[in-house]
């Protein structure tokens, strides 16, 4: 399924404008504005949170209905802790980095750690010279077919949804964040940071297995940090693989391009994206990742252009699952049936 065309109007309005120097102008945090979204997030969390525990005593069911609720309220106090990695959130970067490292106690996600692979997705996102730091893997057709039967095999395992968004986030949010055995060269900072979130993590936990006990504790937590490690890695996915994505190698590689063109435009409805922190204006927040969460929306309602570029519907976005290998030929993420019938 193919991206709708903008119109030739549209096309050439779009090509024609400074998209940098436009999305710059969004940039700044209004304080009060930033602590309200931090507040109206914590607290539903806590609120739904304690709903999923005070309903254990009618049914595991309810427990599981009200942790749908906590679990995007999760995400969306991680889509804050990721407003401040970017510096985005308050004006001070101190007060980013202190307020996100108390959130990534919550996200289970080293503050610092995440903050510099992600800064490296920003910078190399779309290029196929480097790939593999805080992006997920996506092999070219070519190098997919230079690889063995086990290989080729292997990587359809990564690939699968079930490793991809049931697996994998698990794996990634509750083991793999605890240790960041992958960023020895940069010395003790990432240690120093995910030791601290583990610290806080297991303090964290003992306290409520003090307050309501190991067994309760679990039932209720398990759940919404799994659904809501799910619905992360979804969106950051969707985000950057889908059919007519953007890859470049880094001789043709633009910045703006890749921000327009390799990011999504993930078009949900109004509920859905103020749970997501907006976070579907993909593009806009690659094209210059400072403006704020709840200012994206105003950048597409000033330059409506916008809207139409990458545009995914929640519908759409489903199919997009099945593109895994980039043809660069074609200039497209295709399936695995597509090549594999070439073999």
């Amino acid at each position: 399924m193919m991206n709708k065309p903008l119109d030739s109007a549209a096309l050439e309005c779009a090509e024609k404008r400074n998209w940098m120097e436009i999305a710059g102008r969004y940039r700044g945090a209004d304080i009060t504005r930033s602590i309200k979204e931090l507040v109206i997030t914590a607290g539903p969390f806590v609120g739904f949170w304690v709903a999923a525990w005070l309903s254990l005593s009618v049914g595991y069911w309810l427990t599981l209905l009200w942790a749908i609720p906590a679990a995007f309220f999760l995400v969306r106090l991680f889509l804050i802790q990721h407003d401040c990695g970017h510096y985005a959130f308050f004006k001070k970067r101190a007060t980013n980095d202190w307020v996100g490292r108390v959130l990534g106690i919550f996200t289970m996600t080293p503050y610092d750690v995440w903050r510099r692979s992600h800064a490296l997705h920003h910078a190399n996102s779309g290029n196929l010279d480097h790939r593999g730091i805080g992006d997920i893997q996506t092999l070219t057709v070519e190098e997919y077919k230079a690889r063995s039967w086990f290989g080729r095999l292997a990587y359809k395992f990564y690939r699968h949804p079930i490793t991809m968004f049931i697996v994998g986030p698990a794996y990634v949010f509750v083991l793999q964040q605890r240790l960041p055995f992958g960023q020895f060269r940069e010395g003790w900072r990432p240690w120093v940071s995910a030791m601290g979130t583990n610290f806080g993590i297991a303090a964290g936990f003992l306290f409520m297995v003090w307050l309501i006990g190991a067994g309760p504790f679990f039932m209720v937590h398990a759940p919404i940090v799994l659904l809501g490690a799910t619905i992360g890695v979804w969106l950051f996915y969707i985000q950057h693989q889908f059919e007519d994505t953007y890859w470049e190698e880094t001789k043709g590689w633009s910045h703006e391009d890749a921000a327009l063109y390799g990011s999504s435009y993930y078009a949900l409805p109004s509920f859905l994206s103020w749970l997501t922190a907006h976070i579907g204006i993909h593009h806009v927040h690659h094209l210059y990742s400072r403006i704020p969460f709840y200012r994206l929306p105003q950048v597409l309602r000033d330059y409506p252009e916008l809207a139409e570029i990458r545009r995914i519907t929640l519908w759409e976005s489903f199919d997009y699952v099945k593109y895994k290998l980039w043809d660069a030929d074609k200039r497209q993420l295709v399936s695995f049936r597509q090549v594999d019938s070439t073999l």
